[in-house]
């Protein structure tokens, strides 16, 4: 299904968001030019590995899923992107085609700003241009932390840290008990943490079992953070 093209207004939007918070109104206005709200559909693919990348994106709403595809149908999944985060940007900046595969999780607006748009704004702000850079940095480190969970981590260790790290703010953090909104079907957040389904079902079931979590549909409560972190460690 065709993407479509929504026509408000872009340099309203492109204010909101935190990767041009460095930009002059004047420059604002010049990028958002550049600029297409899309409307996708749940399922939607936004683009695939190997075609051109010649745009970065930002979410406004909704969710885009990262993944790899092997022939037979099996993904891998890089990432979730949410709201107020943008992903391709360092394809777009090495020139290079998609690595990966891009597509919408649930009904999503992107914003797709163009890649001769935003190489002249970074020549022009260095502000912008380091906040860029910066986006980027924090997602590679974030990529290599991912790998050293997977190498280092058991499958147990990494849903556990999942769920840990899934309370947003301070208040909840320090509490023993939250609730963690799973924000994507289970399969997808299995493949997210390299692990399959019916392994990361049996987890949250075996840490249900022990009093640890209660699980209702995509709402589970972690009742009591402190021995869910120690579940296991030796």
């Amino acid at each position: 299904m065709k993407m479509n093209v929504k026509k408000p207004n872009t340099l309203s939007h492109l204010q909101t968001l935190p990767t041009f918070k460095d930009l002059t109104r004047f420059e604002c206005n010049t990028v958002s030019q550049d600029c297409q709200l899309r409307q996708l559909s749940r399922g939607e693919i936004i683009f695939q590995v190997g075609e051109a990348c010649d745009a970065f994106h930002v979410v406004t709403s909704g969710q885009v899923k990262l993944y790899l595809a092997t022939p037979s149908g099996q993904e891998k999944v890089i990432e979730i992107v949410g709201p107020g985060q943008s992903f391709a940007e360092s394809t777009m900046l090495l020139q290079a085609p998609h690595p990966f595969n891009a597509q919408a999780l649930t009904e999503t607006d992107i914003m797709t700003i163009g890649k001769r748009t935003i190489l002249t704004t970074m020549e022009n702000n260095h502000r912008f241009s380091m906040h860029l850079t910066s986006g980027i940095s924090q997602r590679l480190h974030r990529l290599i932390s991912d790998v050293g969970g997977y190498a280092l981590q058991s499958g147990m260790h990494r849903l556990i840290n999942y769920l840990l790290q899934s309370a947003q703010d301070d208040d909840t953090k320090n509490m023993e008990s939250f609730t963690v909104h799973l924000p994507v079907s289970k399969a997808t957040i299995a493949s997210r943490l390299s692990l399959t389904p019916e392994y990361f079902s049996r987890v949250l079931h075996e840490l249900a079992s022990e009093r640890l979590i209660e699980i209702n549909k995509r709402k589970i409560r972690v009742l009591d953070a402190h021995r869910l972190a120690n579940y296991r460690t030796t």
